[in-house]
């Protein structure tokens, strides 16, 4: 028999991770002997090699490579169902709306109001606000149900509707040469410093240095998010000088007040962050950002259902935001 045990995609997880295995065995509390000898005996019975390995590294096979995707895959869906069993068993089940702050597009309230409205015997909502990242792997490990979430992010698993897009503008210190402008091209900004974003992967740093093209954050015309777009070549040194670290809009935006760094920022989140030494002004070209409500495909929760109908009837209500991209 060829199938995998969920034992050991862990150990394939955290070498694949780790790219060695004494960091692995100790991330698995367990000697190193018996993992290596679980990854060849993984290896033997799938037949291909998944890790090419010297005395000096270990790397990845393409074969490798998609077993971590799936494995990933599987871990999560192994997790979210034991998570959600639990859950469906509590006396008092809940629906778990997962959001970052500022990734609702100031609809989430109305939302919820609507959701609550539609039947008395739905679960009452629960919020969880958080971090960058956060909402997608609650939605993947069964922590919640539902989510508010911005493109780009890893769609894999998840389905998707797309409520509101919006311009991303530039965030300026009030003081800087381009603050006088009305309106900005990429390639004014050419040579400035760009935040880095914590956790972000290669896909959302383009995005948030305003690399990724124009239009890759809009939906894909089926109502549904292009979750990954293709990352944009890297700039030149000199293009996109390496701003500091941040890891919320409040600190990207005491960088940016310093002088540090410029980026961009969606027009509601600018809408709720003003303040005397910022300036944002409309970039031409800029690609927008996009709002979705997102759940797992193989949901068949009714909850889940009548928070996306809400949330698309509430979007439904705000044009402004679906032609937004016209400012």
């Amino acid at each position: 028999m060829n199938e995998l045990e969920v034992r050991e995609l862990r150990y394939f997880i955290a070498v694949a991770e780790e790219l060695n295995f004494s960091r692995a065995a100790q991330r698995l509390q367990m000697a190193q002997p018996p993992l290596s000898k679980a990854i060849a005996l993984m290896e033997s019975r799938l037949g291909v090699r998944l890790l090419e390995r010297t005395t000096r590294q270990v790397r990845l096979t393409a074969a490798g490579r998609v077993l971590l995707d799936q494995a990933r895959l599987a871990v999560d869906a192994v997790h979210a169902a034991a998570r959600r069993t639990r859950r469906a068993g509590q006396p008092a089940p809940r629906l778990v709306v997962a959001v970052k702050p500022g990734g609702d597009a100031g609809l989430l309230r109305e939302v919820l109001a609507a959701y609550l409205g539609t039947d008395p015997h739905l679960p009452p909502p629960e919020v969880v606000v958080g971090g960058s990242g956060e909402p997608v792997a609650m939605l993947r490990d069964g922590r919640a149900d539902v989510a508010l979430l911005r493109s780009p992010f890893d769609g894999q698993g998840l389905d998707a509707q797309t409520l509101v897009v919006e311009p991303r503008l530039a965030v300026l210190p009030a003081a800087h040469r381009l603050a006088a402008r009305r309106r900005l091209r990429p390639a004014d900004l050419a040579g400035e410093p760009v935040p880095r974003w914590q956790g972000a992967d290669p896909a959302n740093a383009a995005y948030y240095a305003g690399r990724d093209g124009a239009g890759d954050g809009a939906g894909a015309g089926d109502g549904h998010p292009n979750p990954n777009p293709a990352p944009a070549p890297a700039p030149a040194p000199d293009e996109a000088p390496e701003g500091p670290l941040v890891a919320s809009v409040e600190q990207f935006l005491e960088v940016v007040a310093l002088g540090q760094a410029v980026g961009f920022l969606a027009r509601s989140t600018t809408e709720r962050h003003q303040r005397p030494d910022i300036a944002y002004r409309p970039v031409t070209g800029l690609s927008p950002s996009t709002v979705v409500v997102a759940w797992p495909e193989a949901s068949r929760s009714a909850a889940v259902a009548a928070f996306v109908r809400a949330a698309h009837d509430v979007a439904a209500r705000h044009p402004g935001h679906l032609t937004a991209l016209a400012l």
